[in-house]
């Protein structure tokens, strides 16, 4: 099966078409045929187009909304400039994925998209504001251009979170507010950690129930997740992606007094506290200068930049305390941490300096091997001593969606 993958954010749209099937996925040879991005949807857009194995297509061109997005993604698919030789036209593509954002306790897993399901991601969106709506907007563009009997499957980003008791999704309030507003930790970056958790059950050669592992997913959004026996049992982000670690310009955990103490003083609006804490906080917020951590890292290595280098040490203390905390609350089940996600992938230096101090909880990282490891590349960075492994996996959420779509559209149960 041709299955194309949608991601539809508030001004983007991320895409793969990826060829897979039951027997492929049983054999771990599904195959990507294109990727892309659309940006700045509402506006004069930036396109990036990509069949594996070819350079990259890059254009501009006016671009109202999803629909236009859409469009445009599916009209390059089957054009002759695309070259993909699996695809002639629309009839081609056999189904799509989509990535949901926020399912809250209503979707444990994936599901065939109907009306009643639209209706539950539409319940759910003043949990998630920016992205729910928008990834109906996916769903109902591939639906006017495909037509409405071409299957479609919503994966959730909270589903994998579902597993976790309720000593670590409630909060401390009052519990009638949990009752009348589903007021808990949900949890994102699921499918990524899903995804990490399936590759180290793959590389450790065993089975789903004996995965007790301490995912990171380490980019301009960040999260750490502690999973055992297979399942989420704990996670970084709580009620909204806010929550946990530090981040490219979100607070990560906070004093939430801050706010009613800045309100006197500062005078701001509830609206300015959100943007304040979700724009303009985090590596952006200390340093002053920018939310990449690359340029953070050259700033301070080329001019000695103090905020910069806070910002960095704060960001790996909070990943620090996250590791050690799940490594007591697993009781030292855990068998390794794994890196993934823009900076978990590519940033050695950023490894290091978190694992920096974790030889008290038995983790040594082999220098050679975490400076050898970016790039795109994975495998094993701690040395044959540790007790506690290291890995670096780079995540593959799309494949994933991908995989989950053809077991709902097959009716097959769903195996990692």
């Amino acid at each position: 099966m041709n299955i194309l993958v949608l991601n539809c954010g508030s001004s983007s749209v991320k895409f793969q078409l990826i060829e897979t099937s039951l027997k492929q996925i049983e054999k771990n040879i599904d195959r990507r045929l294109a990727r892309g991005i659309l940006e700045r949807i509402g506006s004069h857009s930036l396109i990036t187009m990509q069949v594996e194995g070819q350079p990259k297509v890059r254009m501009d061109a006016p671009v109202r909304n999803h629909r236009d997005a859409i469009g445009i993604i599916m009209r390059w698919i089957i054009s002759s400039d695309s070259k993909i030789e699996e695809i002639k036209s629309y009839a081609d593509i056999h189904a799509v994925g989509h990535r949901i954002v926020h399912g809250g306790e209503k979707f444990s897993k994936s599901v065939k998209i109907d009306s009643e399901i639209i209706q539950g991601i539409e319940d759910h969106i003043e949990l998630a504001p920016l992205h729910n709506p928008a990834n109906i907007k996916g769903i109902r563009a591939a639906t006017e251009i495909l037509g409405e009997t071409i299957p479609q499957v919503a994966v959730f980003d909270t589903a994998f979170h579902s597993t976790m008791p309720d000593t670590s999704y409630l909060y401390g309030l009052p519990y009638p507010l949990y009752r009348r507003y589903k007021i808990r930790r949900y949890g994102f970056h699921g499918t990524s950690h899903r995804y990490i958790a399936y590759k180290y059950r793959q590389e450790a050669k065993i089975k789903r129930e004996q995965i007790n592992i301490i995912s990171l997913h380490l980019g301009n959004g960040a999260s750490a997740c502690a999973i055992e026996n297979g399942e989420s049992v704990d996670t970084s982000m709580g009620f909204t992606p806010l929550e946990g670690l530090l981040m490219g310009t979100r607070a990560g955990d906070i004093d939430v007094s801050i706010l009613e103490y800045l309100y006197h003083k500062e005078g701001l609006t509830y609206a300015e506290f959100d943007t304040m804490l979700n724009k303009r906080s985090g590596l952006l917020g200390i340093s002053g200068l920018t939310h990449d951590m690359r340029e953070l890292l050259e700033e301070e290595a080329e001019n000695g930049d103090r905020r910069a280098t806070l910002a960095i040490d704060i960001f790996c203390k909070r990943v620090r305390k996250y590791i050690g905390s799940y490594f007591v609350e697993m009781a030292g089940k855990a068998n390794a941490i794994v890196f993934t996600g823009g900076i978990g992938e590519n940033s050695a230096i950023i490894r290091e300096r978190i694992c920096k101090g974790l030889d008290s909880i038995g983790l040594k990282i082999d220098k050679n091997k975490n400076d050898a490891l970016i790039g795109g590349k994975s495998g094993l960075i701690s040395t044959k001593e540790s007790k506690l492994k290291a890995y670096v996996f780079p995540t593959n959420e799309e494949l994933l969606i991908a995989r989950d779509t053809v077991r709902v559209v097959e009716d097959a149960p769903r195996r990692w």
